[in-house]
């Protein structure tokens, strides 16, 4: 009987573990890369290696500290990082209940296409904010705006943000290949770094801070073209000699291809094989 015992609180503990394993690496995996990963992993290593101290010296008044230090420490990190923590929450609840299709039928629109309707864009120096909906849905932020599920082209896209036609402000939502709305409020980043930029431009990086959207910015003052993604943004300038190539790459990896499950399975099966093979080899 004790053995039993033993063996189902051993299973116990077991699946505690895991449970919490999973939880801890889901949250630094939604918050990989962002500046609440950062300071997380830090904190973290300091705090474990502070609490290993206080147990193995038996440290009780240090012990005491760090427990009211954590306390307002997880206080302090909601208030601080609140738009890190919607997006992490957003990104693992969308890998349970994903609704949003991450990947586009090129058969209705390809990266080559977007790529010259946001040159164009720049070349006749009108301004845009496009985001291109992948993991975390854009749908909330298309609530503000018009809906309009269409197929994307240049002039469509041209006579969305030509001056003063009533779509023309606010940013444009991408899903599945095609235009899903337009005039769309973005929430706009608070970093004290983008103070000189512009409303657009703080626009993208906001919604890329909450969410996984790759934004794109024109700028019909200087015609560059800026890509924000994981709250940081890129800028390219007009006519630059790797401007196009830049921007389709990143039109590529904000638009993946739609692929059969039958082409999904043959692709993991090959990296497996390609890692099993490598590992041999050493």
């Amino acid at each position: 009987m004790n053995l039993d015992w033993l063996t189902w609180e051993l299973v116990g503990d077991v699946v505690q573990i895991a449970i919490l394993y999973l939880a801890i690496y889901s949250i630094l995996k939604a918050a990989r890369g962002s500046r609440f990963g950062q300071v997380l992993t830090g904190v973290g290593v300091l705090f474990g290696v502070s609490i290993a101290f206080t147990y193995l010296f038996h440290f009780e008044v240090l012990a005491r500290i760090l427990q009211m230090l954590l306390m307002y420490l997880a206080l302090s990190t909601v208030v601080l990082f609140q738009p890190e923590i919607r997006r992490i929450l957003a990104t693992i609840g969308s890998l349970l209940f994903s609704e949003s299709q991450t990947s586009f039928d090129r058969r209705r629109v390809t990266p080559e296409l977007m790529t010259d309707a946001i040159l164009e864009l720049s070349k006749r120096k009108i301004g845009a904010l496009i985001a291109f909906e992948r993991a975390i849905s854009l749908r909330g932020y298309e609530e503000s705006g018009v809906i309009l599920d269409a197929i994307p082209s240049r002039e469509l896209l041209l006579s969305v943000f030509t001056e003063p036609l009533p779509l023309h402000d606010g940013g444009v939502t991408m899903r599945n290949g095609r235009i899903a709305s337009a005039h769309c409020l973005f929430p706009v980043s608070a970093n004290p770094k983008l103070s000189e930029s512009g409303m657009r431009h703080r626009a993208a990086v906001g919604l890329s801070e909450e969410t996984d959207a790759l934004v794109i910015a024109v700028s019909e003052e200087t015609k560059s073209v800026s890509v924000a993604h994981n709250g940081r943004i890129v800028r390219y300038a007009a006519g630059g000699e790797d401007t196009r190539s830049s921007i389709l790459r990143w039109m590529r990896k904000a638009m993946p291809e739609k692929r059969s499950a039958t082409e999904q399975a043959a692709d993991w099966f090959r990296s497996r094989v390609s890692k099993f093979g490598k590992g041999k080899s050493k």
